[in-house]
């Protein structure tokens, strides 16, 4: 009887201790994997081949200016207001001090804090949330590789530095606190920067640019889209190939690397346009013999 009691008895407390035992944790679901970079930002802000580029630029950018600080020459590099694409005439330089002009986004500045958020949400661009980066991310961006130094040299040679961008002008505060605060300054708006709003209408740089020259001897120009040189590049008419045959013709292809310098820029802009016709020639074409089975 008292063995009965206690089988009984030892029963009943391994049930407890089993109905007392946790069930086993269901396996933890796999971590959600990292955007993807797209592979132009993975150039222009990662690698060192982008930065490789722009130091490069900047360096022949530097030379080219402090070669002219001194030997004064008698032409602007700023397009007259009746050139054309096809015949396209250079502005007198007239007695002003001289000065250099610069576009700002992916020129001087990279931003990194918004190309970061668009990347890491997989957005496409917005105006309303640029406009936000304008009022709020100066804290994250950084200079282009070898802005700061080509700057300081060129400002050591008593040449003018002005910015002409087409952030907006009610953000201009936020804006000169980026450009100053990655060292690049400085920035002073209505003097030394130049934003949408201050001279003609909506996003084209001409009239910035000719007030620039009323003032000043404008001696090189940089940006990271044509539009940075001439709005002419922006009509709206000008097919893919034509952008490029009008790049790459005698009189203003001279002047790449001698007064306008172009930084790529392979995250966004108008250069990120055409269809198989427009980049791959119809008698450049080929195809593997073996049918790609390989």
């Amino acid at each position: 009887m008292k063995l009965r009691r206690a089988l009984l008895l030892a029963a009943a407390l391994s049930g407890c201790v089993a109905a007392q035992t946790p069930p086993t944790p269901a396996p933890a679901p796999p971590a959600a994997a990292a955007p993807r970079v797209p592979s132009g930002m993975q150039w222009l802000y990662g690698s060192g081949e982008g930065a490789a580029s722009s130091v490069q630029a900047y360096n022949h950018f530097r030379d080219y200016v402090i070669r002219f600080a001194h030997n004064r020459p008698r032409q602007s590099v700023v397009l007259t207001p009746d050139s054309t694409l096809d015949n396209p005439t250079l502005r007198p330089c007239g007695n002003g001090p001289m000065a250099v002009v610069l576009d700002v986004d992916e020129t001087v500045l990279q931003n990194l804090g918004y190309e970061y958020d668009e990347a890491s949400r997989g957005l496409s661009y917005d105006q309303e949330r640029w406009n936000r980066w304008e009022r709020t991310g100066a804290g994250a961006v950084l200079p282009m590789p070898g802005a700061v130094q080509a700057l300081r040299a060129i400002r050591n040679e008593g040449v003018k530095v002005i910015f002409n961008s087409n952030r907006m002008a009610a953000n201009a505060a936020a804006t000169q606190a980026a450009i100053e605060g990655a060292g690049l300054g400085p920035a002073v708006h209505g003097d030394t920067l130049y934003l949408q709003g201050d001279h003609g209408t909506g996003s084209a740089k001409d009239p910035r640019r000719a007030a620039i020259a009323d003032r000043f001897c404008v001696i090189a120009m940089v940006g990271d889209q044509l539009g940075d040189f001439s709005d002419l590049f922006n009509a709206r008419t000008l097919s893919v190939s034509d952008r490029r045959r009008y790049a790459t013709a005698e009189r203003i292809g001279n002047m790449w690397g001698f007064g306008w310098f172009l930084l790529p820029n392979p995250v966004y802009g108008p250069g990120l346009r055409g269809n198989f016709d427009d980049v791959f020639p119809a008698d450049r074409r080929w195809s593997d013999p073996q049918g790609g089975n390989d």
